[in-house]
């Protein structure tokens, strides 16, 4: 199936939420905000309104206000040609803009608007004949009876909804939600004798008027053609939808408006020979991709990312983080909300990982949980869009996977990359066993300490977001190589400690680095490495990162609670060269901390003292001499120790 196909099939699955007004939760510094979102059915779509305008049953006016800002979201009909219209004049069946609406706009516009009469003589001849059809709706009918009356604009300024200026027009410094006010967008309820709820009332809400419009305008199509996607006998569409990946979207996926060069010419004697899509067919595509894209899509500045579940079962997310998906729970954080930063290093021996950290067994769990809901023929489908310029929507990546296969693929990357991280949540410190989310993942390898906020600046965070999404999409759908330059980028941060302002930053930065070089060292030689520290290990590499904890450590031992919270130790700051020149740097190291050494109790001290005695008796004497540069396993053997060594602490206290 290909993704039109795709898009088809997730609309047909869940026609029955059409006009059916959803909230998704977004989550950032200031709180959790809902944002709305719709399944629209087909020949209808969603502006912004910012007028709304009560009548009764038989027209007549009986009040007006200002839409308040969270409930501005409106389900309008629309046309072909008033659905995709930019500067040309379209109205729309119903709810429309002042300048369509109202017979006094003459009187109360803009000089300049005047012409726009024409507007109003378009917009009251479509509504006529829609009014005048056998199967018409009476709120169609109560809306034709007003307008026709032509005193909108007088009727809002009596109930002050808009304002004029002294020369009697509307003033052009008033602003309704940042739109001019002859740009307004109205809607209407209608109060009508019958018995209906508040919901019923509201035209924009009412599923009987929604319907009675589809009907309507089916009943206008003409010349029927053959669809070129569903094989079916269709009226064909050549305006096909915009506002795909958010509501001020003027880019199209879809477009065939290039008679003057050489699209087809050659090819084909017209354009319908070269391309044709039912105008049906083409409202289904946009509208369930529209609607996915606002439940469960991410967006990376111009680069639109969404994934779903052919049955709509829920599936964990790829881009998100092992205790995410263990906790079995949904987080959309803002890509910019702020990190928190400066705890201290201590941690107790309770969050402590063994070998077998209860993390992994949690995320497996959580798993097998998925897995009861797939059936044989379930896969996962992602869709990206990215648009070059403002006007032109292209598909950046199509995949699909069985469902099956993709959950595989997901535990395989969390278990290999699986190593001991950090996040905040619920306003704690919270550690897991796993690897970070993709945007966690762009932030700790590009990112830097600014104002107390560790992350990449908003000029260049969705771009950098998009880039590493696109770049670590294979390794975790299709269980490809991490690529190596991160790896290496990741390793390259870990070893320069001094540049982060925080301690907690650097940590997590290094946690990510043994995740990476854990993953990479399984996919090129099938080594596996964990968190748990080996005593046993003669690696050059892995012995040098020991030696380097416990040097950090002895420092770090003598530090005052209070006055030394903002110290770097030697060893740290002198990683960068011993990552380098490790046998030449550790001359240096052990000269430094031999004073620290001596300041700690007689049995802490000969504690160190056997403990560094035990790794150097593990090299061997030419790889200990040997003062080539360090590869990424030194940053396994550096955290491991620490990690033991900070329970070792927690043990004696």
């Amino acid at each position: 199936m290909n993704w039109e196909g795709e898009l088809l099939d997730l609309y047909e699955k869940n026609s029955f939420r059409a006009g059916v007004t959803e909230y998704r939760e977004y989550r950032d510094k200031d709180g959790i905000r809902q944002i709305p979102y719709v399944l629209l059915p087909v020949f209808h779509a969603t502006v912004t309104a910012q007028i709304e305008v009560i009548l009764d049953g038989q027209g007549n006016f009986l009040d007006a206000s200002r839409v308040d800002n969270e409930d501005k979201m409106t389900v309008i009909p629309v046309t072909e040609k008033s659905g995709s219209r930019t500067a040309g004049k379209a109205p729309h069946p119903l709810c429309d803009n002042i300048q369509y609406l109202a017979g006094d706009y003459e009187i109360y516009g803009p000089e300049q608007g005047k012409e726009d009469g024409k507007c109003f003589e378009m917009y009251m001849e479509a509504l006529k004949q829609w009014s005048l059809w056998e199967h018409t709706h009476p709120k169609v009918c109560a809306v034709y009876e007003y307008l026709k009356k032509g005193r909108l604009i007088s009727d809002l300024v009596h109930q002050k909804v808009l304002v004029l200026d002294e020369d009697g027009k509307l003033d052009k410094a008033v602003k309704l939600q940042n739109v001019s006010q002859e740009k307004a967008l109205v809607r209407f309820v209608v109060r009508q004798k019958m018995a209906e709820g508040p919901e019923e009332e509201k035209c924009w809400l009412d599923s009987s008027l929604q319907n009675c419009f589809i009907r309507y305008y089916r009943f206008l199509q003409g010349r029927r053609e053959l669809d070129y996607l569903t094989g079916k006998m269709e009226s064909s569409s050549y305006l096909h939808s915009k506002k795909i990946r958010n509501e001020g979207d003027g880019a199209k996926l879809i477009s065939s408006n290039d008679e003057a060069n050489f699209t087809y010419r050659g090819r084909f004697a017209t354009k319908e020979e070269a391309f044709c899509i039912g105008n049906e067919t083409s409202q289904k595509i946009h509208n369930a991709l529209k609607w996915i894209i606002r439940r469960q899509g991410h967006s990376f500045e111009t680069l639109m990312m969404v994934t779903w579940e052919s049955d709509m079962q829920r599936m964990p997310d790829w881009e998100a983080d092992t205790e995410t998906i263990s906790s079995g729970t949904e987080t959309n954080e803002d890509p910019f909300a702020d990190d928190m930063a400066g705890y201290g290093e201590e941690i107790s021996q309770s969050i402590i990982p063994d070998g077998n950290p209860w993390t992994a067994e949690q995320f497996c769990q959580a798993l097998k949980g998925y897995r009861k809901h797939v059936d044989n023929t379930s896969r996962m489908v992602l869709l990206a869009f990215d648009a070059a310029t403002t006007g032109r929507l292209a598909l950046a990546e199509y995949k699909t996977l069985d469902t099956g296969r993709y959950l595989a693929n997901i535990e395989k990357w969390h278990l290999n990359c699986g190593w001991m991280q950090e996040k905040f949540k619920n306003g704690g410190r919270k550690r897991y066993y796993g690897v970070p989310g993709v945007r966690d993942i762009a932030n700790l390898l590009f990112g830097s300490d600014s104002k107390g906020v560790f992350g990449i600046p908003d000029k260049n965070g969705k771009r950098t977001y998009a880039e590493i999404s696109r770049r670590l999409l294979p390794c975790i759908w299709d269980g490809r190589e991490l690529p190596w330059d991160l790896v290496m980028r990741a390793v390259e941060r870990a070893s320069s400690p001094q540049i982060y302002k925080e301690r907690y930053n650097w940590e997590k930065v290094l946690a990510l680095a043994c995740s990476f070089v854990k993953k990479h060292r399984y996919d090129k030689d099938k080594e596996e490495w964990d968190v748990a520290l080996d005593k046993n290990c003669g690696d050059r590499n892995y012995l040098y990162g020991r030696l380097l904890a416990v040097a950090d450590r002895i420092e770090y031992r003598t530090f005052d609670a209070e006055g030394d919270s903002g110290r770097v130790t030697n060893a740290k700051r002198y990683m960068t060269t011993f990552s380098q020149r490790p046998f030449e740097t550790w001359k240096i190291i052990e000269e430094n901390f031999q004073p620290y050494l001596n300041k700690l109790k007689v049995t802490e001290r000969r504690y160190y003292e056997n403990l560094l005695n035990e790794i150097c008796d593990l090299f061997e004497v030419k790889a200990f001499a040997d003062n080539g540069k360090l590869d990424g396993l030194y940053l396994l053997g550096f955290h491991s120790e620490s990690l033991e060594l900070k329970k070792y602490k927690s043990e004696e206290n």
